[in-house]
């Protein structure tokens, strides 16, 4: 991929073929999808490819794979057939997994291997959502950036500490492609088709898409924006102090000088925008964190609990269980499985 095409768009056309088969395309994307995939993702990777090929070149086909070669549950429920069996790939271009809840249950070591073989010979491996888990667990991120869904970040750190986590909506190389899945994926795709045809071609997609594409700065400030602007200001200082200290815990007096106010009125505004004290809205939020930990990777209760700063672990798993309704150690057991 390194043409640059004309900035000159026509309107694409409405005959162009929807789906082009591998043979008839310049470039092919397999597809492969686990068990309750997210259908958004699926969606989000292949959409901007299709809308490329109706401006009158058949640029991109896709092939979709499952383990078995049967057809797939998505996590919506919706039953999705599938062109071939993973291990019967035999040249592979990019190979991109997608997957959302429990990406891990149902990955053999035959498929593992078949990721580092596509490796080998030179092919991109890539994955969305959860579906990174799949791709470091195989070995095959060694020294890439990896983007995840944010919720899976701090299962990921903590299974796989030496490989460098990403903080974008995506990251690619040429060896990986990693995005956090959902929407995210238009972005990657388009800035995919830019990095080999040249920006036109990307904007022109976009426009059909009804698409603004931002960069990981733009969409951060605005996200940002959005969620606190209905936040007192010292309100929305207290949250960032928390979210950037779940595992290294400030004590609310410290948040309180920080944010030049008073733990009476602090506690005040909390209970206005939350329903509850600091305290507790804090404690929440390292409990979820470790709810996450538990759920997306291997570690144990003990990790999870030292990991949110939690120092005895029965107090731990006695706020996990009041919040959770159920003990810490059920939900890593259930994230193993």
């Amino acid at each position: 991929m390194s043409e640059v095409f004309s900035t000159n768009w026509p309107y694409p056309r409405p005959d162009s073929p929807p789906v082009l088969r591998p043979e008839e395309a310049e470039h092919t994307i397999d597809v492969w999808l686990l068990p309750k995939f997210s259908m958004l993702s699926l969606v989000c990777l292949l959409e901007p490819l299709r809308v490329a090929n109706r401006f009158g070149r058949p640029l991109f086909a896709w092939r979709l794979l499952s383990s078995t070669g049967e057809p797939v549950i998505a996590s919506n429920g919706v039953r999705t057939d599938v062109d071939g069996r993973l291990e019967g790939l035999k040249e592979c271009e990019l190979l991109m997994a997608v997957s959302s809840y429990e990406a891990e249950a149902t990955v053999t070591a035959g498929d593992r291997a078949m990721l580092r073989q596509v490796a080998a010979f030179g092919g991109q491996v890539g994955g969305l959502d959860t579906a990174p888990f799949i791709l470091a667990r195989a070995g095959v991120l060694e020294h890439q950036p990896v983007a995840l869904h944010w919720e899976s970040i701090p299962a990921f750190q903590e299974e796989f500490p030496h490989l460098a986590v990403s903080r974008s909506r995506f990251e690619f190389t040429q060896q990986s492609l990693t995005g956090s899945g959902g929407a995210a994926g238009i972005d990657m795709m388009l800035q995919w088709i830019e990095q080999g045809y040249g920006p036109a071609l990307a904007d022109a997609v976009s426009r059909q898409l009804v698409h603004q594409r931002f960069s990981d700065g733009e969409l951060r400030e605005h996200q940002t924006r959005k969620e606190l602007q209905h936040l007192p200001r010292t309100v929305a200082n207290a949250l960032a102090i928390m979210e950037a200290h779940l595992g290294q815990v400030v004590s609310i007096p410290e948040i309180c000088r920080l944010v030049g106010q008073s733990q009476r009125q602090l506690s005040r505004q909390f209970q206005a925008h939350f329903g509850e004290t600091p305290k507790h809205y804090y404690l929440g939020m390292r409990l979820d964190q470790a709810r996450r930990i538990l759920t997306d990777s291997r570690c144990q209760v003990t990790d999870a609990a030292l990991a949110t700063g939690f120092t005895h672990l029965a107090h731990f798993s006695r706020a996990y269980q009041a919040r959770f309704g159920e003990r810490p150690s059920a939900t890593a057991e259930r994230g193993v499985g």
